[in-house]
């Protein structure tokens, strides 16, 4: 087993400065700093001799000027002086985002040393090569009688007045926070003073000089607003602005953002306002997925992720990097990770990095977000769950900040109750509940964090009566799936040109399935390690170099039922079958490394081959996975033209019950997938975009199951193949001031055979057709309205009696077979496997939102309404006991969910 040791190196700069005549700090040397800044009794700054900085290190930022601070006016009667020391965020402009009292002095010093480090332009922190960054540092104040009154000035009165507002947006009459307000006076010399805007939009600069002012307000994402405010003297002038959005400004509330292109052919991306707005998805970030192009319908309430037309076990989920084994609760009504803990979604439907393995469908890598460094609470009740959250600084420890969140779902709270009492079987509702806690550390060149989160679902249906067909099958059904992460992160950048993101994680996975007098029990303990190494070559080279290993133990108790072996009666009841049993714990080891190049020969063309090896120690196989994406921009300025490509190999190991013994045999080797992809994306306006994408997959060497000779569960072998072919189109209307929308269409199909010579057949989940239509509007004064449509193609189904309605059924035909021991009718399948198609799905969901904001929280409602026109979708068919009848099964009827959250 290997170990990580990790060092981490903190630099921390402090800059020292104050009122009236300078008094150094405790310096941990005799001597200060050649970079450190000194002032004189004004507060100038003396010019001396500098060293020339070690050009291989960072500079930390430095103040251009000086701002006095206001010395409290009870602290200066009371005789009282004092030190402050900040904690400033200064962004790579220079300005001072946030400030934060580090060591206090009180009597009103801390809020006068804040406003006044508001008001202080820096020259920003940069690295070696002269690029500036977002840093944190310390500063210094102190508060001296002596130097107040040497640097009072011997001048007449000056009339006052005051200047105050409010921020909003245009057309909505929602506040805008964090815009920074920018105040200038009109006379000659004089130093302008910047404030940012609260969560309520409002702003405050205090008692003023009477006179003129230039104002100047800039907020991302919304057009400048500079106009000129007169302040009168003993006056009040309290001003409301309104920004408009700006058409060319992009996204504003972006969740998932990056600041180079992705290695992959094809990433989706969805905004925090799509995501928290789309209609039937109660706001679920990971749910809002089944909303884009390429993703199929999964049948029913089936939580499960079907992308191009591969299985659900052939798209794998990650959280910051490590695999999880679901994201879906149960009947997929919510994820597993809430939305206000996520940072970014990265949903890769095919041709994905090197970085990824062991799938041949595709990827979903949910990244969990910093926690503030501000106090920030919120809970939120609906229909189907409850949830909450906080987070903030650690007390007593600087820089280390932490957020906790919990969600229970309470569904079987009352529609447990009202579906006992109908007689529906059910002893308990689906129930499930999810947990996230982590704490972070960040510094100058990187981020710590360690966290610990997980899920828990259980369902339990009562049968009171023996199915049709199995006359044993009686007692209660249960199903338990969970899981458990303790995860450490690292992410560290050496210097300009190398960087380390690391991630290990301890985890624990169960499924516990009960079926009368059978039963499977698997628990997995686990150790999961990413390491990644990014070295740039050159400006247009950037190489990554990662292993990702996962190891553990599985431990399994069974009783299932034998399988027929050849020659026996097929349709037989498996209820009555003899039963075999299993009780073992398999050890695991599945190491992988992958290299990855980032080549941009022209700004416009970038080329990312790249190449992994895997090995799994339960096949005593390598799989050999090279790959190569590339993209062109025709056009590299508006209207931007980009065509891009890729192909690829993909390897999927088999699953442990298919390649370790008694349940599965040796000789077995990985499922292989050839992906190749080819698109255009095209901007039709600054709002307005669209792509198109075809895909083809070509499956080789699938694993699937044979009669056993030897008595064993099942014979696997890598007999079967297959494809998956299609075409996306998406038309997008990116997020403004009042609309968003998309336009999604999936044309597809994807059939398998059991071997070379077997007939080829429609896998049960290819949908030819995936329409989706959505689209939200604000009205202003917290109203935002919201519609999707979905359009689908029927899923596939191999039916046992025919449709009576189609002309060609005969009502007489022999539909099942009579076994004598067990008086069970076991049914003959009418026609080849998977040869009838359901009827047409379509739905209509509708979201509607009402948001107050008070002074220090905020209250929202919403009503998120699926299937509004209560459309009778089939999911399924079902049959009478001897097979001569059949009826369809329909799927979630009209589903109203009422929510309120409130958040501070």
């Amino acid at each position: 087993m290997s170990r990580f040791h990790c060092a981490i190196a903190i630099a921390t700069a402090t800059l020292l400065c104050s009122v009236g005549h300078a008094q150094e700090a405790p310096p941990p040397t005799s001597a200060p700093k050649a970079d450190q800044p000194q002032f004189d009794s004004k507060g100038r700054e003396v010019e001396r001799e500098r060293a020339q900085p070690d050009k291989r290190k960072v500079t930390m930022p430095k103040p251009k000027g000086y701002v006095a601070p206001e010395y409290p006016a009870a602290a200066r009667a009371a005789g009282v002086e004092g030190v402050v020391i900040l904690k400033l965020t200064i962004d790579a402009d220079g300005k001072v985002v946030n400030a934060k009292v580090a060591e206090a002095a009180g009597h009103g010093f801390d809020e006068a040393a804040i406003r006044a480090a508001k008001m202080t332009a820096f020259e920003p922190a940069r690295f070696a090569n002269g690029n500036p960054f977002k840093a944190i540092i310390r500063y210094r104040y102190e508060f001296s009688l002596e130097a107040e009154a040497e640097a009072e000035p011997e001048s007449a009165p000056v009339d006052i007045g005051i200047l105050k507002g409010k921020l909003l947006v245009q057309g909505l009459g929602d506040p805008l926070a964090g815009a920074t307000v920018t105040l200038t006076p009109q006379t000659a010399d004089a130093e302008p003073r910047e404030l940012t805007s609260a969560s309520d939009g409002s702003f405050d600069f205090g008692n003023l000089e009477a006179g003129a002012y230039r104002i100047r307000i800039e907020a991302e994402g919304y057009n400048e607003l500079v106009l000129t405010e007169t302040v009168e003297p003993n006056g009040e002038l309290d001003v409301t602005y309104r920004l408009s959005v700006s058409q060319a400004g992009g996204v504003f509330e972006v969740l998932v953002e990056s600041d180079k292109p992705p290695r992959e052919v094809t990433k989706r991306t969805i905004t925090k306002r799509e995501i928290e707005r789309i209609p039937g998805t109660n706001g679920d970030a990971l749910r809002s997925i089944q909303s884009l192009p390429g993703v199929a319908r999964p049948p029913g309430i089936l939580g499960a992720l079907l992308v191009r037309g591969s299985s659900p076990f052939d798209t794998q989920t990650f959280v910051d990097g490590i695999p999880v084994p679901l994201i879906y609760h149960f009947g997929g009504l919510s994820s597993v990770i809430p939305t206000e803990l996520l940072s970014k979604i990265d949903f890769y439907p095919g041709n994905f990095s090197a970085r990824y393995g062991r799938a041949m469908g595709g990827i979903v890598d949910a990244g969990i977000r910093s926690p503030s460094d501000e106090y920030h609470g919120l809970m939120q009740v609906d229909l189907i769950d409850a949830r909450l959250m906080l987070e903030g600084p650690v007390p007593n420890l600087d820089g280390w900040t932490f957020a906790a969140a919990g969600r229970r779902s309470w569904l079987d709270a009352w529609l447990g109750p009202v579906l006992e009492e109908a007689g529906a079987g059910v002893t308990q509702a689906p129930r499930y509940y999810d947990y996230q806690f982590m704490v972070e550390r960040k510094y100058d060149t990187g981020k710590f964090r360690t966290s610990f989160y997980g899920s828990d679902d259980r369902l339990e249906i009562l049968v009171g009566e023996p199915a049709a067909g199995e006359p044993a099958l009686s007692g209660n059904i249960g199903l338990i799936t969970l899981f458990q992460r303790a995860q450490v992160d690292l992410e560290h950048r050496f210097d300009d040109d190398n960087s380390i993101d690391l991630q290990v994680a301890l985890g624990r996975d169960a499924i516990r399935f009960g079926l009368a007098s059978l039963f499977f029990d698997l628990e997995v303990l686990g150790l999961y390690t990413r390491t990644e190494y990014t070295h740039r070559l050159a400006k247009s080279a950037t190489m990554h170099l990662g292993m990702d290993v996962q190891s553990g133990s599985a431990a399994v108790t069974a009783r299932v039922p034998a399988p027929n072996r050849p020659g026996q009666p097929p349709n037989q009841p498996f209820s009555t079958r003899n039963t075999i049993a299993v009780d073992q714990v398999t050890p695991f080891l599945r190491p992988a490394g992958y290299v990855e190049l980032e080549l941009t020969p022209l700004s416009r063309w970038r080329i990312v081959p790249g190449f992994r090896l895997d090995y799994a120690a339960d096949t005593e196989k390598f799989d050999a996975s090279p790959r190569f994406n590339t993209a062109f921009d025709i056009v590299e300025d508006f209207p931007r033209t980009t065509i891009k490509g890729g192909v690829g190999v993909f390897h999927q190991p088999p699953q442990y019950q298919q390649s370790v013994e008694p349940l599965g045999n040796e000789g077995i080797a990985s499922n292989l997938a050839i992906h190749y992809g080819v698109g255009i994306e095209q901007e039709l306006t600054q709002q307005l975009e669209a792509s198109v994408e075809g895909f083809y997959k070509q499956l080789d060497h699938l694993v699937v199951a044979g009669a056993s000779q030897s008595g064993a569960f099942a014979e696997y072998s890598n007999a079967a193949l297959g494809s998956a072919v299609g075409a996306e189109l998406l038309v997008k209307y990116k997020p403004d001031a009042h609309f968003f929308g998309w336009l999604a269409y999936t044309l597809s199909r994807s059939v398998r055979q059991d071997n070379s010579d077997a007939e080829a057949f429609p896998v049960p989940w290819d949908q030819t057709h995936i329409l989706t239509v959505l689209g939200s509007y604000r009205f202003g004064s917290g109203w935002e309205v919201g519609t999707r449509f979905r359009l689908v193609s029927g899923n596939l189904t191999t039916p046992n009696v025919c449709d009576f309605t189609e002309e060609d059924c005969d009502p007489t035909r022999i539909n099942a077979v009579f076994h004598a021991p067990t008086g069970a009718y076991t049914p003959i399948r009418f026609g080849s496997t998977n040869s009838e198609r359901l009827p047409v799905f379509h739905t209509l969901d509708v979201r509607i939102d009402k948001a107050w904001q008070f002074d220090a929280w905020k209250l929202s409602a919403y009503l998120d309404v699926q299937n509004a026109y209560n459309s009778q979708n089939v999911e399924g068919i079902t049959y009478n006991f001897n097979f001569t009848n059949r009826q369809y099964v329909t799927g979630i009827p009209f589903l109203p969910s009422i929510g309120l959250r409130g958040e501070f």
